[in-house]
Formats: structure tokens, sequence, C-alpha cells
């Protein structure tokens, strides 16, 4: 798999699990109707394909790698969804966690 490929990947399993917990935000949290739960849930479950296509040989690193993509997509719902522009503190985090993340994806593994 590229690396366009991956990120890709990531950046999709990220909209589907913001998606979806958001469903369920809307449902618990904003009194809105129990049927916001049915995408919410079919949102999920896609996250969790999608992220077995992800370019690692084991789960637990793959799941740290994305950590990173999801930080960074959150802050772009934060932005585009809900309205509010994030400050500097949530960008260095967002740079420090994808360049976390581009090391443990992209790092060198030994035999």
């Amino acid at each position: 798999m590229t690396l366009p490929i991956a990120i890709g990947t990531y950046v999709l399993a990220a909209l589907a699990e913001i998606g979806g917990c958001f469903a369920v935000w809307a449902w618990a949290r904003n009194r809105a109707s129990a049927l916001w739960l049915v995408p919410g849930a079919l949102s999920l479950a896609a996250f969790a394909g999608l992220l077995t296509l992800a370019p690692a040989a084991y789960a637990g690193r793959a799941y740290a790698a994305y950590g990173g993509v999801y930080v960074a997509a959150s802050l772009v719902w934060l932005w585009r969804m809900e309205g509010v522009r994030p400050d500097r503190y949530d960008l260095a985090g967002a740079v420090l966690v994808l360049a976390g993340a581009a090391v443990i994806l992209l790092g060198p593994r030994g035999g």
C-alpha cells in the first residue's frame, strides 16, 4: 500500500469514527432523536472496517499511527462542523501527534 493510499484510509476511518461518535453525542448530549444512533452505528462499523485496511503488520501499530490522523481530523471537525477555530495549542498538538504517527508508520522495521 502506498503512502497516499494509507493516508486516505486513515482519513476516511477518522471521518467515519468522528461521524459515528458525533451521532451518539447528538443523541446523548443534544437530545437528538434516537434515530441518530442508526447512522452512528453504521459509521462506526465502517470505521472499524476501514482501519483493518491500514498498512501495518500489527493492529496496535495501525491504531497508534491512526491516532495522529484522528486528532488532526477532530480539529478539522471542530472548525468546519462546530464553527470553533482551532487555536495555536490545538495546531501545535496536531503537528506533534502527526509527527509521531509518521514515525510509527514510516519507521524502518528490522527483519
